[in-house]
């Protein structure tokens, strides 16, 4: 048999080159991946003399290949989807010759071993393999031919990208123009909504949106207020629902519900009016509406795109109707606000402001309110004598009962500085004053003392308040300032209150805190932040000034509540210079 000479060699190059050219053309401006695959395995079966080869494409979601493309007898139908237990390196193999590379390939044309298997992948993806029988002579492909049907196969593969990617850029387009239609007709719904306060109107306006938008002819509409459930709006529907059943359905946990034939038999009353879904609507975390569709008029299934359509529009209609029956309160509400916005101007009037400074004494305080008003108290005063008063307390309960509390409080003690007494016998006075005039579930948890510069001493009377902690320079040890007596206003003064004395050296640490500080809750409400957690936060901060030690530690507790706060938080730093 006589070889083709170099002049032949040539002219069968420069035509396969060409061929390569123009199906590079053809495919790369094509967006219609079949179109694509048809012609990869057509050119390259025709190319090659090859009566039988297939097209799989990996499906990432199932680990299967799923048969796009099948030519020949005996090879597996289209549609069919293979699963393989091959290792990941198969996938990155360019060319794969059954029989021949060191590969255990499946034998996937019936009588055929030695198929050869090409890649389809991009620099980033593995798209499946073009798989080619053998050819009509029987021998083995050719390194010219390998590189012939490689260069079609990343040709192709760029191809079939750019197709999936325009597939999906029209299916996108296509969602976000029924998006845009969506969103436009809630925007003109909620419009009309926001200016009803006629609630028979509202509800005309959600029917007319079920029957005219949704093309949806059998649906029922409940409402819940002031714990009775009303049908405001229905359409097709045939007998009652039960308060039993009602209950059911209002009970069920998830806020999209098909109805399936267990839920069905249970309430006929679904099936006889051939309910399909069940969207519950909230408001305030709370389950108040209940909105069941029976079937489209066009006979469309539900999308999760309908779905959520439906919610909002239920929502919208929710929110107005509850408007109508919130009107009145909205109102009540509104002026108490503005009465508790100024209660919490007058209370912040109340703290002192600047607070007074000492040379000896570096001093920082802070009060955060969990509500507009709160019930801790702090204060700083100079007394006659030239000395520094320090009071930090907590009311029981919140809003504006403790606040009003702490207010007399602070009255008392602004009253007892200038007097001439102890602090254990105005401590008892305190206490008898509020005992008398206060309500049984009423009373203080309180600390105070007094700061002398000229000796460094500090007298202090501890009523039931959570122990203050004194930190002595480079001592790990921590002392608790426990001596008192009982908190203010649970019972008469029987005993005196006990008074007691430290001295406070340069370098030591003093801080007061409220409840509020320790028994701050994590995240999961599981755990409190706890006194261990302070003194871990103010040993590593007691080097700083005492507004840093301050800020460190309400960080520390914002961080570990994740900002959420059930009680106020106040805070004295005492650092001695």
């Amino acid at each position: 048999m006589s070889s083709s000479s170099p002049q032949q060699d040539d002219r069968h190059s420069r035509f396969e080159l060409k061929t390569v050219l123009e199906t590079s053309r053809m495919l790369i401006e094509s967006q219609d991946m079949d179109f694509v695959l048809n012609n990869l395995l057509l050119i390259t079966m025709g190319k090659l003399m090859v009566s039988r080869g297939m097209i799989l494409i990996y499906q990432p979601g199932s680990e299967k290949y799923l048969v796009s493309k099948s030519k020949g007898r005996k090879a597996p139908d289209e549609g069919t989807h293979l699963s393989f237990e091959w290792d990941q390196e198969v996938k990155e193999q360019s060319v794969i010759q059954c029989g021949i590379d060191d590969f255990e390939m499946p034998e996937l044309i019936d009588g055929d071993p030695h198929c050869t298997f090409f890649n389809l992948r991009t620099s980033n993806n593995h798209i499946g393999f073009l798989v080619l029988g053998s050819k009509g002579n029987k021998q083995a492909l050719s390194e010219h031919e390998i590189e012939f049907v490689e260069s079609l196969s990343i040709i192709s593969s760029v191809a079939i990208a750019n197709s999936r990617m325009f597939s999906e850029l029209r299916r996108i387009n296509r969602m976000l123009d029924r998006k845009v239609y969506e969103l436009n007709t809630l925007f003109d719904l909620s419009k009309d909504f926001n200016i009803m306060v006629d609630r028979d109107e509202i509800v005309r306006i959600f029917k007319f949106a079920m029957l005219g938008q949704m093309l949806i002819r059998k649906f029922f509409f409940v409402m819940e207020n002031e714990g009775k459930r009303e049908f405001l709006a229905t359409s097709g529907i045939k007998g009652q629902l039960s308060q039993e059943s009602l209950d059911i359905l209002f009970g069920l946990e998830d806020d999209l519900y098909e109805v399936d034939n267990e839920l069905a038999e249970k309430i006929p009353f679904l099936k006889k009016n051939e309910i399909k879904a069940l969207i519950g609507l909230q408001f305030q975390s709370e389950k108040i509406a209940l909105v069941g569709v029976g079937a489209r008029a066009n006979e469309e299934t539900y999308s999760e795109s309908d779905y959520n359509f439906l919610r909002s529009l239920g929502n919208l209609a929710v929110l107005s109707i509850q408007k109508t029956y919130l009107l009145e309160e909205r109102i009540e509400k509104e002026r108490m606000e503005e009465e508790l916005n100024i209660a919490k101007d007058i209370q912040k009037g109340l703290l002192p402001d600047p607070i007074p400074q000492c040379d000896k004494l570096d001093i920082a305080a802070e009060n955060i309110s969990s509500y507009q008003v709160g019930g801790d108290y702090f204060d700083i005063l100079e007394t006659p004598d030239q000395h520094l008063l320090f009071a930090i307390g907590d009311v029981t309960g919140k809003g504006i009962p403790a606040a009003l509390l702490m207010a007399n409080l602070q009255a008392m003690l602004h009253v007892l500085l200038p007097v001439d007494i102890s602090l254990s016998e105005a401590s008892g006075q305190v206490n008898d004053i509020i005992y008398q005039n206060t309500p049984s579930d009423k009373f203080i948890t309180f600390f105070w003392g007094i700061f002398n510069p000229d000796n460094s001493e500090f007298r202090f009377v501890n009523a039931g308040h959570n122990n203050p902690i004194l930190l002595r320079k480079n001592e790990e040890q921590v002392e608790e300032l426990t001596e008192g007596g009982l908190i203010l206003g649970a019972m008469p003064t029987m005993n005196p209150y006990e008074e007691q004395k430290v001295t406070l050296n340069s370098g030591d640490l003093l801080v007061f805190y409220t409840d509020g500080v320790t028994e701050s809750m994590n995240e999961d409400e599981t755990e409190e932040f706890g006194e261990e957690r302070l003194l871990d936060c103010i040993k590593a901060n007691r080097e700083q000034s005492a507004e840093e030690i301050q800020d460190a530690i309400i960080t520390a507790v914002q961080e570990f509540s994740h900002d959420v706060q059930y009680d106020d938080i106040t805070l004295i730093i005492i650092k001695v210079n």
